[in-house]
C-alpha cells in the first residue's frame, strides 16, 4: 500500500518570518489572508525539493538567493490577458499616439517609450505593441519600444517566447488575431505566436520595483495596473512618485480598475479615472 502524501502546514510563525521576507525583498504585503495561498503554493516549492517541514525550507531559502527568487515566483500571483481593461487602449491609440505623433511625427529623431511595469506573462506589452503598430503607420522609421518587466522569472520567459493557447486569445479580436498572430498549433488545442513584427519592438527584463532602476532615459507612458494593490500605503507612495519622476513631461500613468492614488501625495494631473498625467510645463 502506498505512502499518503501530507501537505506540509504553515504555522503562523513561520508565515510572518515568510511574510517579512517577501515584504523586505519586494514590498508586497502578505496579510493573514493569504497564509492559506502561500501555504498551497509554497507546499509544490517543498515538494520539489523533496523536504517534509516548512522549517527545513526557511533555513534552505537563508542560504539560496536563487531559491528566494523561486518562492518569489511561487507566490506572485499573475493574472493577466491581452486587452486587458480596454479603456486604457483606447486612450493610448485615440489621445496619446495621436498627440505624439502630432508633436513628433516631423522629427528626425521620433522616440516613443512605453513602460509595462508589471508585465506577467507578455500580455500587456504585446497589446500595447500592437496598439502602436495599428496607431503609426510609419512605425518602422520611429525609434519606438516597450520595455516589459516584472519580479517572475518564469512569467518573463512566457512572455519572451510569445506563445499563447487559443483560450489566452479570447479577448483578441479576430481580425487583430489574423494580423498579428501566428498559429503555430492548428489543432486543438491550438497554439498562436505573436508575429516577430511585434515581439521586436518587445524587451523583456526582470526588475524588482522597490530595488535601483538602470533604464537611462524616460518615458511617455507607464502601466503599472493591479500592481500596487499588493502594496502597503507608504510603499504605492514611493512607487508613484518614482514613476512621476521617470515620465517625460506630459507622460502618463495608467492603474488598475481596483486602484486609486487617493490618499497618496503625488504631483499628477488627474485624467479619468486610472488615468494621470505629468504636467508637460515644470
Amino acid at each position: 500500500m502506498g505512502t499518503l502524501l501530507t501537505t506540509p502546514v504553515l504555522t503562523d510563525k513561520q508565515f510572518e518570518k515568510i511574510s517579512s521576507l517577501v515584504y523586505e525583498i519586494c514590498g508586497i504585503n502578505l496579510h493573514v489572508g493569504k497564509k492559506q495561498l502561500a501555504n498551497s503554493r509554497l507546499s509544490k516549492r517543498l515538494r520539489i525539493l523533496g523536504m517534509s517541514a516548512f522549517d527545513e525550507y526557511l533555513e534552505y531559502l537563508a542560504g539560496n538567493p536563487q531559491e528566494v527568487i523561486d518562492m518569489l515566483d511561487a507566490i506572485s500571483t499573475n493574472l493577466t490577458s491581452f486587452f486587458r481593461e480596454p479603456q486604457h487602449f483606447d486612450h493610448l491609440s485615440k489621445v496619446i499616439i495621436p498627440r505624439l505623433v502630432s508633436e513628433r511625427g516631423r522629427d528626425a529623431h521620433r522616440r516613443l517609450r512605453i513602460w509595462s511595469a508589471a508585465c506577467s506573462s507578455g500580455e500587456e506589452p504585446y497589446t500595447i505593441a500592437i496598439v502602436m503598430k495599428r496607431e503609426i503607420e510609419d512605425l518602422d522609421r520611429w525609434d519606438a519600444a516597450v520595455l516589459a518587466t516584472d519580479i517572475n522569472t518564469r512569467m518573463l520567459e512566457t512572455g519572451k517566447r510569445g506563445e499563447y493557447e487559443e483560450t489566452r486569445l479570447k479577448t483578441v479580436p479576430p481580425a487583430v488575431r489574423q494580423l498579428y498572430f501566428d498559429c503555430i498549433v492548428p489543432k486543438k488545442p491550438r497554439r498562436y505566436k505573436v508575429k516577430p513584427e511585434i515581439r521586436k519592438l518587445v524587451a523583456f527584463a526582470r526588475l524588482n520595483l522597490l530595488e535601483d532602476w538602470p533604464m537611462r532615459g524616460k518615458f511617455d507612458v507607464i502601466f503599472c495596473r493591479n500592481t500596487m494593490i499588493y502594496f502597503d500605503k507608504p510603499t504605492q507612495s514611493r512607487l508613484v512618485n518614482r514613476y512621476y519622476e521617470k515620465l517625460n513631461k506630459g507622460g502618463t500613468l495608467f492603474i488598475g480598475h481596483s486602484e486609486s492614488l487617493t490618499g497618496i501625495k503625488h504631483q499628477f494631473k488627474y485624467i479619468k479615472p486610472t488615468v494621470y498625467e505629468k504636467a508637460r510645463a515644470e
